[in-house]
């Protein structure tokens, strides 16, 4: 159909070109249709359609005033358009919005024509205009407001996912572009909030914000994605090499320190980066990539690349988690027994209970896996406590196969994490008192880190696991930072001393050196000594003669079941030969 302009035509009475029958012809003899018109709360005309041509009818003043607002023009021609299209397709209604750039920014209208009927050959539509600029901006203000991060004006999260994709569609790329991302996390943010308050905080947050910024080049987009979260979107000509250039930037950005009150505060932070494969790779994956990144980062203390099967890893952690959960509330977890034998005698003295875990969906998953996970996401606890009561309930049940008591005891390992959040003092004192069993067949082995995180809380702990006459062991002892002093003052009955010196010290002088030390400084302190990672008869030899007291390894037996480690000590009970 042939486009035709708008003519608007003087006002003129259609009270002989609408039938009004019944009640409509009441209401006409009520209000006339300019009444009508102006009862209208928005701008609104009465248009005829004749030939292809809109004449304009009648119109409250509030049309006029629209008129002069917007390009009237413009806007009757859009109308003749879309009733032109409503005409054809039979529709009785249609609305549309125009948008116009005013003197105070864009302006936004609604307009809608609705058919009223047809008189002498003509269709009669009701066209109204309503001013939307008001909403519109309201609408902007607050999308603004989602998209952004209060405190420091820059993009959050999502609106970070956005100003991607606004880049990757609207800007000019080359064929063999690249993006990446660089997540940076700030390190020892929260001393700053715990020590000086969150003002302080802010303050820091606001002022590094603002250094990252001047690390930019054109067309990067910073944006605060997290509590002392940022990242950074990079258009990579060159690759690496571009993400380096970067990080160079932002570390001498970052270098010099940042006032805070009357404290000067440097600010370190852990860097990881992820590159996309092509243009089309999803900007969310790329990002999580980098998150996975600065994980590794934080540990490493360096900047850190995505490499393939990181994200893959983190997934796996997350599937762990999530099963763990499950498998604690219903009992899928089981203990592992290694002998420990009195290298002097060859006989049993103990067991370690070591945590074992088969899952239907992840199969076997390691202890380096699974613990590592559980003291991540707080679990640790509740496998502590399932591991002291089960280790106490194997003792009991072995205690009534044999019908007494056995005399051996068992080891049961302690997280740092959980001597910081678990009263594992009582987790033991009920595990003994439900068994049955006393305390001093059950061992606590724990770490120096352990004691290192916490010396007071550390002190108390194995005080009172001394009040249950519980024994304490210092495991992987050479690999932290204990001093003499430390050992003196806690009452610590056995150290066990590391496989990473044990296994070893036949063909390596200095690590035989250190078991040597070790025994020799255990000795002056009345302390007995356990030692790992014995695998040859040679090694076991050799321990023995060096006056060591105890030894675990696989040249004794591998972890076995709670039945297996039982018949195990039946069958080398009395047994004297190493």
């Amino acid at each position: 159909m042939e486009s035709a302009s708008a003519q608007i035509w003087p006002a003129r009475n259609m009270s002989d070109a609408l039938a009004l029958e019944g009640d409509d012809a009441y209401l006409a003899q009520v209000a006339g249709i300019d009444q009508w018109l102006n009862a209208l709360p928005q701008a609104a005309a009465i248009l005829s359609v004749f030939d292809d041509q809109f004449h304009l009818l009648r119109h409250n003043p509030r049309f006029s005033e629209a008129l002069h607002a917007a390009p009237a023009n413009a806007l009757l021609e859009q109308c003749a358009d879309r009733l032109r299209q409503s005409i054809v397709q039979g529709i009785e209604s249609s609305s549309f919005e125009m948008r116009r750039d005013g003197r105070l920014g864009p302006e936004y209208f609604t307009c809608t024509a609705g058919r009223l009927g047809s008189a002498e050959g003509r269709d009669y539509y009701l066209f109204t205009i309503s001013d939307r600029t008001n909403e519109r901006t309201i609408e902007k203000n607050l999308r603004r407001e989602l998209l952004s991060d209060g405190l420091t004006a820059l993009p959050n999260r999502t609106g970070f996912g956005e100003e991607i994709d606004d880049r990757l569609r609207n800007s000019h790329w080359p064929d063999n572009a690249q993006f990446g991302i660089l997540a940076i996390d700030l390190s020892r943010f929260s001393r700053v909030n715990e020590s000086l308050g969150p003002m302080a905080g802010d303050e820091l947050l606001i002022t590094v914000a603002k250094r990252l910024k001047s690390c930019l080049r054109q067309g990067d987009v910073l944006a605060r994605i997290g509590g002392n979260d940022f990242a950074i979107f990079a258009r990579l000509n060159n690759g690496l090499s571009d993400i380096l250039h970067i990080v160079q930037r932002i570390d001498e950005a970052l270098s010099s320190p940042i006032r805070l009150s009357d404290l000067q505060i440097r600010v370190d932070c852990a860097i990881g980066c992820a590159l996309s494969i092509d243009l089309k790779e999803d900007p969310d994956d790329v990002v999580r990539k980098a998150q996975a990144a600065v994980k590794i980062a934080k540990q490493s203390g360096k900047v850190e690349i995505y490499r393939n099967g990181v994200l893959k890893e983190a997934q796996r952690r997350f599937s762990i988690e999530s099963r763990l959960r499950d498998v604690l509330a219903q009992g899928g977890l089981t203990l592992a027994y290694q002998p420990l034998i009195h290298l002097q005698t060859g006989e049993i003295t103990g067991f370690e209970a070591l945590a074992r875990w088969h899952d239907e969906e992840l199969g076997n998953v390691w202890p380096s896996e699974f613990i590592a996970v559980a003291e991540e996401s707080g679990l640790i606890t509740s496998l502590g406590r399932w591991a002291a009561y089960e280790a106490a309930q194997a003792l009991s049940r072995w205690d009534a196969k044999f019908g007494q008591a056995l005399p051996v005891s068992v080891n049961v390992n302690l997280s740092p994490i959980q001597m910081a959040r678990d009263d594992v003092a009582s987790v033991f004192e009920e595990a003994l008192r439900y068994s049955g069993v006393a305390g001093n067949r059950l061992t606590a082995e724990l770490t120096e880190s352990a004691i290192i995180a916490d010396p007071e809380k550390a002190r108390k702990l194995l005080f009172a696991l001394k009040d249950l006459d519980m024994a304490i062991a210092m495991d992987d002892f050479g690999t932290g930072f204990s001093n003499l002093a430390s050992l003196h003052s806690l009452p610590i009955d056995i150290l066990k001393i590391d496989r990473s010196f044990v296994s070893s010290m036949l063909g390596d002088h200095d690590k035989a050196v250190i078991v040597r030390t070790i025994l020799s400084l255990a000795e002056s302190l009345n302390l007995r000594v356990t030692a790992e990672g014995i695998e040859t008869q040679e090694l076991a030899h050799k321990l023995q003669a060096m006056g060591c007291w105890q030894g675990q390894g696989y040249y004794f037996a591998r972890p076995m079941s709670e039945a297996d480690a039982y018949d195990y000590w039946r069958a080398r009970w009395n047994f004297e030969t190493v």
